[in-house]
């Protein structure tokens, strides 16, 4: 039989067209491929309502109910305050109802194992493949892996036994986030949980002084999220460029003074 390639780097993919078998590899960057990435609807959704209706639904499915409505909460929230300060505006409810969700649905090891279990993900290599195939993992697992010299965990490859161990992982998934996860205590775990405590935190701040005349910076702040991408090291550098970014933004909103100066310049 043929084989696959993937690596746990984003979500599953289609091999790419054309790719000999000792080429294809899966698990690209986490927005390059709509049907495993339900929260990049920007072709799909006609509302709002559906935006946010999709990514709630996306939420539930990635952690459980309990999440969805934490999430559901936040942007109702947003949305009353945008409509009793800007009428008329909905801007910052969408960023916040698409940043607030990317921020939550972090791709860790219960999603790569959820997404790689999925039937899509099945549907994709079968359209891909006629006949028997195997399937080869190129994985970096947070507890078992040796680290380069610099530091970066070294990839191992696993047989086709590994997807019904994603199976079971992506059961697992309710222990994330809980002293019991046993990747909960990696430095990039804690980041992401970090990353949407402070995204809350910042949105009480600006529901706060919110008016017409600061929407779009509002706005700019809400958005900083999407500028995070990648995974590991490549994350981490893109979350402190965004803090750095989010820091001088906060500045500006913390001193309108500053703000009304750049306005007029």
């Amino acid at each position: 039989p043929r084989q696959w390639e993937g690596s746990e780097a984003g979500s599953p993919s289609a091999p790419r067209a054309g790719a000999s078998d000792s080429e294809l590899r899966g698990l690209p960057d986490e927005d390059a491929h709509e049907d495993f990435d339900p929260l990049d609807d920007s072709r799909l959704s006609r509302s709002l309502d559906e935006l946010i209706a999709r990514r709630s639904a996306f939420l539930a499915d990635y952690q459980n109910a309990a999440w969805a409505r934490r999430y559901a909460k936040l942007v109702g929230r947003v949305r009353s305050a945008e409509n009793l300060k800007a009428p008329g505006s909905t801007a910052l409810t969408e960023a916040v109802a698409r940043n607030l969700a990317k921020l939550m649905a972090y791709k860790d090891e219960y999603e790569v194992a959820r997404l790689y279990a999925s039937g899509p993900f099945i549907e994709r290599l079968r359209a891909q493949f006629e006949g028997d195939f195997s399937l080869r993992f190129h994985l970096a697992p947070p507890l078992l892996a040796k680290k380069d010299a610099h530091g970066r965990p070294i990839k191992r490859e696993y047989g086709p036994w590994m997807f019904t161990a994603f199976g079971w992982l992506a059961r697992l998934k309710f222990l994330r986030g809980t002293a019991f996860d046993p990747f909960g205590r990696t430095d990039e775990r804690r980041e992401e949980r970090k990353l949407i405590a402070d995204y809350e935190t910042v949105l009480d701040e600006l529901l706060a002084g919110l008016d017409d005349s600061r929407l779009r910076l509002a706005v700019d702040i809400a958005s900083l999220p999407e500028h995070i991408r990648g995974y590991g090291h490549v994350k981490h550098a893109h979350v402190q460029a965004a803090r750095r970014r989010g820091d001088e933004l906060l500045a500006r909103w913390r001193n309108p003074k500053v703000l009304d100066i750049v306005q007029v310049d």
